[in-house]
């Protein structure tokens, strides 16, 4: 029976005009043939130039889910463990201090490497932190374990372990990576995970001089109630030119990173099968899950949503999104990947995208 993707187009179509931004490319893979490739909208707005489908998009958060498997494969290698203290890796971790209030008092726990998967380390997503700062203005030429360090001299939000907080973690976690293999972040993916893969295409180190290959980036202006150019500059998270940021650094197409999703749900290709299950396992304490409101519906296992513990519901994917709209979703039930890249900032309705794995799920039934 021949899949009618009516549908699925249609929404596709209409997401330009209720929060999906100027242009998307969407691919989505069945059994890993694809089955589904379509693009909508303008990779320049101003100049009507369309969406084609070569199109290098900053993934901004999409790079966490690469950046958590580059851990996971040291993992897999016992190279480490999750109940690990941070501090054996960077130790000035050791001794951290907790904002209470108007106090600063002693962390009443150690950051543990899980934390750092879970996003319950107790950062904060300032990336303008006095630590930061400091660093940046000492030490233009800032790698990240120099990064790592000054925003160890910053005091926590929150005792590790106690709340469920978006922030800097996986950037400390890509830092951990370099940390234990002996290579810089970028390079160990390149090796580990883009090379074996083919992607030619993606990079965490994008040189100045290449900004011109990336699609325009848009920010939704709420003022005027459009998508504004707002330059090719990606970088309030390349903190200097040896900074690779493993939460929001990546480039790539949607070729390219449909190929890492398709890995995934494979399995044993880049990451063994039971390890991506145990990525994809729900890790919320009740403490965790009342603090968790990024994606509804979902629990959140090692660095990626995934299906609730404890919500009876049909969500049968796993994945992340992106800040400028780029969303991934592996559904190993139902036997599909779908990437959609997009490339604005702010937008007034950023949960349109979740609906895409409804549809194909919909569509899939009526076969």
């Amino acid at each position: 029976m021949k899949l009618d993707f009516s549908e699925l187009k249609e929404y596709l179509n209409n997401m330009p005009t209720i929060g999906g931004g100027p242009g998307s490319d969407t691919i989505l893979l069945l059994n890993g043939e694809c089955v589904f490739r379509h693009q909508v909208g303008f990779e320049n707005l101003e100049k009507q130039n369309p969406m084609t489908g070569k199109e290098r998009v900053n993934i901004y958060s999409c790079s966490k889910v690469i950046t958590c498997v580059a851990a996971m494969q040291l993992f897999e290698k016992k190279l480490f463990r999750l109940e690990d203290a941070l501090s054996d890796y960077i130790p000035e971790y050791a001794k951290m201090s907790v904002i209470d209030g108007e106090m600063v008092r002693p962390a009443k726990s150690p950051i543990l490497i899980e934390n750092l998967f879970t996003m319950s380390a107790g950062f904060s997503y300032d990336v303008n932190s006095p630590g930061i700062r400091w660093v940046k203005q000492h030490l233009p030429d800032c790698s990240n374990i120099d990064i790592a360090k000054g925003l160890a001299q910053d005091p926590l939000h929150f005792d590790p372990g106690t709340r469920w907080q978006y922030s800097l973690c996986h950037d400390i976690l890509a830092t951990v990576v370099e940390v234990i293999s002996g290579q810089p972040f970028a390079e160990y993916v390149k090796e580990h995970i883009l090379s074996p893969l083919g992607m030619t295409e993606t990079t965490f180190m994008l040189p100045d001089s290449d900004l011109d290959t990336i699609a325009t980036q848009y920010s939704y202006d709420k003022t005027l109630k459009k998508p504004c150019d707002c330059g090719k500059a990606i970088y309030a998270y390349k903190f200097g030119p040896k900074y690779a940021s493993g939460g929001a650094g990546g480039i790539s197409t949607c070729e390219d990173y449909a190929k890492f999703l398709e890995a995934l749900r494979v399995g044993d290709i880049i990451l063994g099968k039971d390890t991506v299950d145990f990525m994809a396992t729900d890790r919320l304490t009740p403490p965790l899950r009342d603090t968790y409101g990024v994606a509804q519906g979902y629990g959140y296992g090692l660095g990626i949503r995934c299906k609730s513990s404890v919500l009876d519901n049909d969500t049968t994917d796993f994945g992340w999104g992106g800040a400028a709209g780029a969303a991934a979703f592996v559904d190993k039930v139902h036997g599909f990947t779908l990437f959609t890249l997009q490339h604005m900032l702010h937008s007034p309705n950023p949960a349109c995208r979740a609906q895409l794995p409804i549809i194909v799920r919909k569509i899939l039934r009526k076969q």
